[in-house]
């Protein structure tokens, strides 16, 4: 039996799936200066996010707007995440460790799914206030809704503006979470324009049920693709089963078994085989994990493949697939 073991790119190494190993070297001051400004980034969007969800949760009870609250509670939860962003900004670029093997990029995990429930939780808290007004409908102080509408409006705009300017992935997704915020808080101030018009006070609790429903689709279904990965599922957008068959493929592959594929935190990925091949000269096996290798980057620009090369078919006394 032949068995050799390849680690992804060296640059792996650094963090669990920093990118590619062309980065880890040339770049390493440029990555602190890029992680450093990217933290100041969200650290801003953050406390402003914070700084007014307070203002507007006080505003919206004041102005009796269970929308105004709705969108208070879930601009908190958008606070927490941008936390959790920036902590991650400062871990990401630890190296992994005697305990920490894999790094640390599991810890996004388990800030998405205290986000997750904390924002399931508020939407309830949510529900709970707007049902009754849906039964009894108070028409709210639209002037001061139609305000804190326009200070979401901008205070939005600005964070959004401030991570698209960004360089960081992390950045770009965050902005384009306030993005739909700012929308969110224009439909508020063209339902205070039209309360203000209208006497149809029944628009403001609608408007927050609404709003809730929203979230709690977007919520829920990004929990359970958290779950998933925290029991070590393959990641959605990777198909193991065509993986597997594009491996065996190759000429000169007898076959693959003990095929693993899970997911770090959704973007950096960890898969582990055993390669069965008929061939025993070392540059043969070499340019096959080579075409290995070519099919699992295609596959994935984040994935670390350990590669366990049996040069005699039937040779591993371990076949559990």
């Amino acid at each position: 039996m032949v068995a050799h073991v390849h680690h992804g790119p060296r640059g792996n190494d650094h963090g669990q799936g920093q990118g590619h190993g062309h980065h880890h070297h040339g770049h390493h001051h440029g990555h602190h200066h890029v992680a450093g400004a990217s933290r100041k980034n969200i650290l801003i969007a953050m406390l402003m996010n914070f700084a007014f969800s307070a203002v507007e949760l006080v505003g919206g009870m004041y102005a009796g707007s269970v929308a105004v609250v709705a969108d208070a509670v879930h601009d908190f939860g958008d606070g927490l995440s941008l936390f959790m962003a920036w902590v991650m900004e400062g871990v990401a670029d630890k190296q992994r460790d005697s305990r920490f093997s894999y790094g640390y990029r599991r810890v996004s995990l388990l800030s998405a799914l205290i986000t997750s429930l904390l924002l399931v939780a508020s939407s309830i808290f949510v529900i709970a206030q707007a049902v009754p007004r849906l039964l009894n409908p108070v028409q709210p102080k639209t002037g001061w809704m139609f305000v804190i509408a326009i200070g979401g409006i901008a205070v939005n705009a600005f964070a959004a503006w401030r991570l698209k300017t960004g360089s960081t992935l992390n950045e770009k997704v965050l902005s384009w979470h306030l993005v739909e915020d700012l929308l969110g808080w224009v439909v508020v101030a063209v339902s205070s324009i039209v309360m203000m018009v209208i006497d149809m006070p029944i628009i403001d609790p609608v408007l927050s049920l609404l709003f809730v429903g929203f979230i709690l689709f977007n919520v829920l279904k990004n929990l359970r693709s958290t779950l998933v990965l925290f029991l070590q599922g393959v990641p959605e957008h990777l198909q193991i089963d065509a993986l597997r068959a594009s491996i065996e493929g190759i000429p000169g592959v007898a076959g693959v078994h003990d095929l693993h594929l899970w997911s770090l935190d959704g973007a950096h990925h960890i898969l582990t085989m055993h390669l069965v091949v008929d061939a025993t000269d070392l540059g043969v096996i070499e340019a096959i994990k080579a075409q290995v290798k070519a099919i699992v980057h295609s596959a994935g620009d984040h994935i670390l493949p350990t590669i366990e090369v049996e040069a005699v078919p039937g040779s591993c006394s371990s076949k559990s697939s």
